[in-house]
């Protein structure tokens, strides 16, 4: 089927990301930037299964690094831009621009080198998909949190813009919207805090990573050919737009 990268694939949502594509038949280049354990479990899981899967080591907020690392790769089909960093809660005034600058290295910048290294060979096969991993905090607007909603709709801004640039080349630009889905990070959250955010869930339930890989896998596929530009809530409900 080609290739797919997803990067900040060691652990969390980009590891079942990595994994699901893998099943559908796509070679996955497993980016990390500094858990080579993560990742080499992330990769050995996706060969167990079947697929293929290979480690990609490079940090994707610098730019020598992603040429570097794309180059590593070759013609790379879809791009999952799911790597984040630290997202700390803190009030407006304690913000400062550097705060503001970490999360948007990765929402922003990051998004943006991968997409100028890969994107001559996507333009010369007709064809691609850029899927960009981003979140509810865009429509709920999660106080104390103003520098990583921020980002997290800039993120969104690329994707519609960069849709309407590249449709002609038959590429394709999508966001992902996770709600709060439990990872490894959440482990040893009060169980007060999940009833809290279930109150608010239609569907009643928290979400399961493979929940937003399914819905990643889909856009990747053929399927979602003559879908662009849009945003796909997965949170059981909490936003819809």
């Amino acid at each position: 089927m080609g290739t797919a990268l997803v990067t900040g694939a060691s652990r969390g949502l980009g590891a079942v990301i990595a994994e699901r594509l893998a099943a559908d038949g796509w070679h996955v280049a497993v980016n990390y930037a500094h858990d080579t354990a993560g990742a080499a479990a992330v990769v050995e899981r996706a060969q167990a299964a079947g697929g293929s899967a290979r480690l990609s080591r490079f940090d994707v907020t610098d730019e020598e690094s992603v040429r570097r690392g794309v180059a590593e790769i070759g013609a790379i089909d879809v791009v999952v831009n799911n790597a984040t960093g630290p997202q700390p809660l803190m009030p407006v005034l304690e913000q400062t621009w550097d705060d503001h600058l970490d999360q948007l290295h990765f929402f922003v910048k990051a998004p943006l080198l991968i997409l100028q290294a890969v994107l001559p060979a996507m333009r010369a096969a007709g064809s691609g998909r850029i899927i960009n991993v981003g979140s509810e905090v865009t429509d709920l607007g999660n106080p104390d949190y103003g520098h990583y909603v921020s980002a997290k709709a800039a993120m969104h801004g690329l994707t519609r813009s960069w849709a309407r640039e590249l449709g002609p080349s038959g590429i394709t630009v999508n966001t992902i919207e996770p709600g709060w889905i439990p990872v490894e990070r959440h482990e040893g959250t009060p169980a007060a805090e999940y009833d809290e955010y279930i109150r608010h869930l239609p569907l009643g339930h928290m979400g399961v990573p493979v929940d937003v890989a399914e819905a990643v896998a889909f856009l990747a596929s053929p399927g979602s050919r003559f879908i662009t530009g849009q945003r796909l809530a997965v949170n059981g409900g909490r936003t819809m737009t």
